[in-house]
């Protein structure tokens, strides 16, 4: 191997990019980032524009194009999985949607064993360390990180409606969901600025790029971890054209994604020895929680028509494009300087869970993810679905060849708690969009439609129209149990010297929210572990906890 470096990271996606920035920061250390995708050019309208989120989804251009084995519990339907296979990884084609989880989703995180580090109070001023909240800062959030936050301006009137109707059903409003009270509902945060995506190339490659430390090699697919015994000593890269080399490094730092690099580690001769002889691969370590643990979200969408022509639905029409993509090509404006994601909230829907369990994403459009529409003319919907299935899948390669995608099998509706949650998630929705703040809106439910009434029809349905939300996680998990893949502290493979994991695979489990802001403070954390600086010290600051009986207006303002 004629080239040498001292990191080498595989993935220049969401904590690819992070970490290249981190540890190319001080110059003393060579850093090699391999992306297997293209590179997010500034022309690439359907990544920089915001309201352009369905297109890179299902276009082989930007995504890996997985799709799941036939699920068992959704009828024997595959289901797509949508990866971003391009600089920025998933935050080049996500739906721009900046949220935590729950602070208590990192109290669960390190009340297991050996993972005390990874609680609220030490993983808080990572979040605020790689934010930019232009809502401004306090004790939750920062104002001089790398990822510009903008809120949500939650301006169309079905927005008012929408948290007017949450309240008539009992729910509380809150400042910020990423800030002293996650439960309730709120305007949301976007990685989006002045009408723009700010993915997690833009936000950390940018400024790094000229430094003369770090390579960044687009197009170019990594096959296999080189090992001597049980120690990484570099990749396998297959680049432009075909051609296949090797590069040597002091450390390998996987950062595929949750589907990615447990895939590679298999590939490598890592994971359940049995598994892999197989599918025709040597096994190097046995280690059988890579590629276990597969978690997600499932969700649907609850349509109603709407009889008032305030809904962005007539923005669909194929003759308005050219003026959408002009406003926005030129000035940065109109329906296409937004995700349009822009409020939505978090409920629990039982006394049984101790914090939500439910996500809603609302939006005063009635849209699917491949971009089709009800022939209704004007519609508004929200996106609702468990955050906390106990359901657990697989990652697993079917043979030695990395360009064949490995089986995904995800498990949707396959566990009694998934079932009850899912009942109680549709009638939650239904719920508060059939409040009095809706009736002057409201021209009757599209989706799942007034015939779908009991457990059995809602579940029928959402076998039928359920679709990931793009969230899939905890392949690698961190952890000290015989099923852990990676260290808790050093997030180095177990048993394998130079060899790390850092992304969304490492989660041990899912956050109830969207994954990208907590990936982003996995590498940011894990970046100071790696160049040996001191920690950022843990902030105790206080946050809601219903159990508690705080009033739900405390701390109204999250500051």
């Amino acid at each position: 191997m004629g080239e040498t470096y001292d990191y080498i990271i595989v993935g220049g996606g969401s904590a690819g990019s992070a970490l290249a920035n981190r540890l190319s920061a001080d110059g003393s250390r060579t850093v090699l980032l391999l992306e297997a995708g293209r590179r997010d050019w500034w022309w690439e309208v359907y990544i920089h524009m915001p309201a352009a989120l369905t297109f890179p989804i299902g276009n082989p251009r930007y995504d890996w194009m997985y799709v799941s084995e036939p699920e068992p519990g959704m009828g024997g339907r595959r289901i797509t999985a949508g990866r971003g296979k391009i600089l920025g990884g998933s935050s080049s084609i996500n739906g721009m949607i900046f949220q935590r989880g729950n602070p208590l989703d990192y109290e669960k995180w390190a009340a297991e064993p050996g993972m005390e580090s990874w609680d609220y109070a030490h993983c808080l001023p990572y979040f605020k360390k790689m934010e930019n909240c232009l809502a401004g800062a306090n004790e939750w959030r920062g104002d001089s990180g790398p990822l510009v936050v903008t809120r949500g301006q939650v301006r169309n009137p079905l927005f008012s409606a929408f948290f007017e109707a949450a309240q008539q059903a009992g729910y509380p409003l809150t400042a910020d969901v990423n800030g002293y009270q996650q439960e309730g509902f709120a305007a949301f945060d976007g990685s989006l600025y002045k009408g723009r995506r700010v993915n997690a190339s833009k936000a950390y490659l940018t400024s790094a790029r000229k430094r003369p430390n770090l390579a960044i090699r687009t197009r170019s697919l990594v096959t296999k971890v080189l090992m001597s015994g049980n120690r990484a000593t570099g990749v396998r890269v297959r680049g432009r054209g075909g051609k296949t080399y090797d590069v040597s490094a002091g450390e390998v730092i996987l950062s595929g994604g949750a589907i990615n690099s447990p895939q590679l580690l298999q590939l490598s001769g890592i994971g359940d020895s049995e598994h892999l002889r197989s599918v025709g691969v040597d096994p190097i370590h046995h280690l059988p929680g890579v590629g276990a643990n597969l978690q997600d979200h499932l969700e649907v969408y609850v349509q109603h028509a709407c009889k008032q022509p305030v809904s962005l639905n007539p923005n669909l029409q194929f003759w308005r494009r050219p003026f959408i993509g002009a406003a926005w090509l030129f000035g940065r404006t109109g329906p296409g300087a937004s995700n349009h994601f822009e409020g939505g909230g978090f409920a629990r829907s039982n006394e049984d869970v101790d914090y939500p369990n439910l996500m809603f994403h609302f939006l005063p459009i009635a849209v699917r993810y491949d971009g089709t529409a009800p022939e209704s003319g004007h519609g508004y919907q929200v996106h609702i679905g468990p955050m906390f299935s106990d359901a657990r899948g697989t990652v697993k390669i079917t043979s030695s060849d990395p360009t064949k995608a490995p089986a995904l099998r995800f498990n949707y509706l396959t566990t009694d708690q998934d079932k009850k949650e899912w009942v109680e998630a549709i009638a939650v929705a239904r719920d508060i969009l059939g409040q009095s703040a809706f009736h002057p809106y409201s021209a009757g439910e599209i989706s799942p439609g007034a015939d779908v009434r009991t457990d059995e029809q809602i579940l029928d349905w959402v076998r039928r129209d359920g679709e990931t939300a793009y969230h899939p996680s905890c392949t690698c998990k961190m952890g000290v149990d015989d099923m852990a893949v990676v260290d808790p502290d050093s997030l180095r493979v177990h048993g394998i010297e130079g060899l790390r994991v850092i992304d969304a695979s490492v989660m041990p489990t899912i956050t109830n929210a969207n994954i990208y802001a907590p990936t982003m403070m996995i590498a940011e954390k894990s970046a100071d572990r790696i160049i040996g600086v001191k920690p950022l010290p843990p902030e105790s600051v206080p946050f809601y906890r219903h159990r508690d009986h705080v009033p739900p207006t405390a701390h109204a303002t999250g500051a």
